[in-house]
């Protein structure tokens, strides 16, 4: 089981391919398992890299508060450790708040970024009560109700639900807590103009609530495109892989074509 010690703390992480690196964040709960489809497909052409946040699945309890700034130190040991200078950051959900914090302050260590349903800030009620009463049940120990709900959402079969599941429940209550109330009050809106690198948005059609963080991001990033999938909600690596693949084969294939040849 592939695992890098940072000052103390085990961090788990895959690798599979070869090509332009892509690292992909989870969400609080899940872990890196969430991305099985784009391990599998995207790795014939590219570098595939997950890991899992400290505190999730089967890396180590953090002392360290989980914020975002110290998920992006720990992507940079984890490219450090596998000799990459630069790779594609993807985030998921509130994984793609922490790509884009990441893209802010370690532009020199990324060749562009992917946003998949994610939001560079909460601003609509409804989310805001979602984070909130994760943020209780992690307080109250109820990870497992958490790991089901979020893994059930996440599943298009029983295989991968089991598999998420199983992984979910070893996180940490007080790390999945932390995690989640950093992403109610992180905003970034205002800073999205000084990100200097092409920006991947994919949204899905059917996922209205995030229709309005899709807008805003495609509104303030200086260099991005956007997509929306059709028919797709919110859970687009799991539930709409195959297009999901596309588009970004399709992305780092024509938007970043001048850096192949470093790979």
């Amino acid at each position: 089981m592939p695992m890098l010690d940072i000052d103390g703390t085990s961090l788990y992480y895959t690798v599979k391919g070869n090509g332009i690196p892509i690292v992909f964040i989870h969400p609080p709960v899940l872990t890196g398992s969430n991305f099985k489809y784009q391990v599998e497909g995207l790795s014939q052409n590219f570098k595939v890299i997950t890991f899992d946040i400290r505190g999730h699945g089967r890396s180590q309890y953090s002392d360290i508060p989980i914020i975002y700034s110290l998920i992006v130190e720990d992507i940079k040991h984890l490219l450090d450790h596998l000799n990459i200078q630069k790779a594609v950051i993807c985030g998921y959900s509130t994984g793609g708040s922490v790509a884009l914090e990441y893209l802010l302050n370690a532009s020199d260590r990324a060749l562009g970024g992917i946003v998949i349903s994610g939001m560079s800030e909460v601003k609509d009620r409804e989310l805001k009560q979602k984070i909130s009463l994760a943020i209780s049940l992690a307080n109250n120990k109820a990870v497992p109700l958490l790991a089901l709900a979020i893994s059930h959402g996440n599943s298009n079969s029983l295989k991968l639900f089991n598999t998420l599941f199983n992984e979910a429940l070893t996180g940490d209550s007080i790390n999945i807590e932390q995690y989640f109330r950093y992403s109610l009050h992180y905003n970034c809106t205002n800073q999205l103009k000084n990100i200097p690198l092409p920006v991947l948005l994919v949204y899905g059609k059917k996922d209205k609530q995030f229709h309005y963080y899709a807008k805003l991001l495609h509104e303030n990033l200086p260099y991005n495109e956007l997509q929306v999938i059709d028919y797709a909600k919110h859970q687009i690596p799991t539930k709409s892989a195959n297009d999901l693949n596309q588009l970004i084969t399709h992305f780092i294939e024509t938007t970043m074509n001048e850096v192949t040849g470093e790979y």
